[in-house]
């Protein structure tokens, strides 16, 4: 383990991809669960508090701090094990998910959760905020590809947990029953994950992607609901993704393509997989439905296969990619991006869209670039604010959006986590008592506030 105080360490973990910066009073780079342990006993013994982080891909400062040390789990890295007869691998927490999935491809498997930054999120930061992806809509976030855990506590302690393998169990509370879930989601504030057994699935036999143009963002979003629910009223192929891309984020978009677009006003994105059938019969049946939606059917564009799926990939983490570029620009002069992750039922996101644009217009913010997950009801809405006046007026903005978003039975936070930038809006969502069974939970693992002071509550 490597333990510094140097300012340069120190500055070179004080920022993540929230836009926030803060400097640890000390860094902590671990390669064992051995430094792990070492690390928190001394923050028992000295009361100051350690934060875990892997790449600091977050989105709201859940992997930076100002009191403590940071703890780096970057270098910890193994791929310990592959049992493509059960479908799981033990890894630990620095692995990238990217290097995951390359190092497995030959098995015929992969570890399905795809956040947009999956060659820098690693399986650590993944399991602490519960990370998704565009592929959430088949596969589900990374909650349900968590078979085992092995945990460090706050008092230095390591403890294994695993998924109980019972169809039926009335023992206890049922937030007791499974406590794999207890850390899952809970961005290091109740222990420090050093390995995890996860879940893998086969990999898509013909896989394919669709981009469909729209004449506006209505018939886009409608062309979702449609989707949804022909795919809720069938069983058997359900599609990896329906991406939404407004205006803006078609033009970012458009610019990483090999081949300009149309002027369209919306698109959707569409991974499917053909299975052992025809991929013609699976186009025919995406076509009919877009038809009818007023898709710009001359520049309705099909990625076939393993290279230009990965082509249509780069063009859709485009986005973030360049809102991110366009955030730093304004860091000196007290602006930033600001991105959300709210979800409503997929068939009223057309009109939570409504409302944020009002909420927008309310209080003068710009207009957001959006784009996601519109098959789960998921979007991302990225905010440039260029100086601190311009962030004040888009976090009202945001705010006023997010309780619209709870009153069509939302949620603040899909994918990101709270963190300690949306950490305030919990108790927008969640009532007193649900607030105080969190608490009540995290005082009984960590009764000291060790782990991640600031994140979530």
């Amino acid at each position: 383990m490597v333990l510094s105080q140097d300012e340069d360490v120190r500055l070179a973990h004080s920022r993540d991809v929230s836009g926030l910066q803060m400097l640890p009073d000390s860094v902590a780079r671990a390669s064992s669960a051995e430094d792990v342990i070492e690390v928190v006993r001394n923050a028992v013994a000295t009361g100051n508090p350690v934060t875990p982080a892997g790449s600091q891909t977050s989105m709201t400062g859940a992997s930076i701090t100002d009191r403590g040390t940071l703890l780096s789990l970057a270098a910890m890295k193994r791929l310990l094990d592959v049992d493509s007869v059960r479908g799981t691998a033990r890894v630990e927490p620095g692995l990238t998910i990217g290097e995951l999935n390359r190092a497995i491809s030959e098995t015929g498997l992969h570890f399905a959760p795809d956040p947009t930054s999956e060659n820098d999120a690693t399986i650590g930061g993944a399991i602490a905020c519960n990370a998704s992806g565009a592929r959430t809509l088949r596969y589900g976030p990374t909650r349900a590809h968590v078979t085992a855990l092995e945990v460090v506590h706050a008092d230095g302690l390591q403890s294994r947990y695993e998924r109980p393998g019972l169809e039926k169990n009335t023992v206890g509370y049922a937030m007791g029953q499974d406590p794999v879930d207890w850390f899952i989601g809970s961005e290091g504030t109740l222990g420090i994950v050093v390995e995890a057994e996860l879940r893998l699935t086969p990999l898509p036999l013909q896989p394919i992607g669709l981009a469909i143009p729209f004449e506006s963002a209505d018939s886009a979003l409608a062309f979702v609901v449609s989707s949804r629910q022909q795919l809720d009223d069938r069983s058997g192929r359900q599609p990896r993704c329906l991406e939404y891309f407004d205006h803006h984020a078609l033009g970012i978009a458009g610019r990483a393509s090999s081949r300009p677009w149309v002027e369209g006003r919306a698109m959707i994105y569409i991974e499917d997989d053909a299975g052992e059938g025809s991929i013609d019969e699976v186009l025919d049946e995406w076509l009919a439905v877009a038809e009818r939606h007023d898709a710009l059917a001359g520049d309705i564009r099909v990625y076939d296969g393993v290279q230009p799926l990965r082509d249509a990939r780069v063009m859709r983490h485009a986005v973030p990619a360049e809102m991110n570029e366009r955030g730093d620009k304004f860091r000196s002069a007290g602006g930033r991006k600001v991105s959300t992750d709210w979800a409503v039922p997929y068939r009223l996101l057309g009109t939570a869209l409504a409302a944020s644009a009002e909420a927008c217009h309310a209080f003068g913010a710009p207009e957001p670039v959006t784009y996601g997950h519109a098959g789960n009801g998921h979007p991302h809405q990225n905010f440039i604010a260029e100086d601190d006046e311009a962030l004040r007026r888009i976090y009202g903005a945001v705010e006023d959006t997010l309780k619209r978003v709870i009153a069509l039975g939302g949620t603040v936070s899909a994918e990101h986590g709270l963190g300690k930038l949306k950490r305030d809006w919990l108790k927008l969502q969640v009532p007193h008592r649900q607030v105080e069974a969190m608490r009540a939970l995290k005082q009984a693992l960590d009764p000291h506030g060790l782990l991640s002071p600031g994140n979530i509550l």
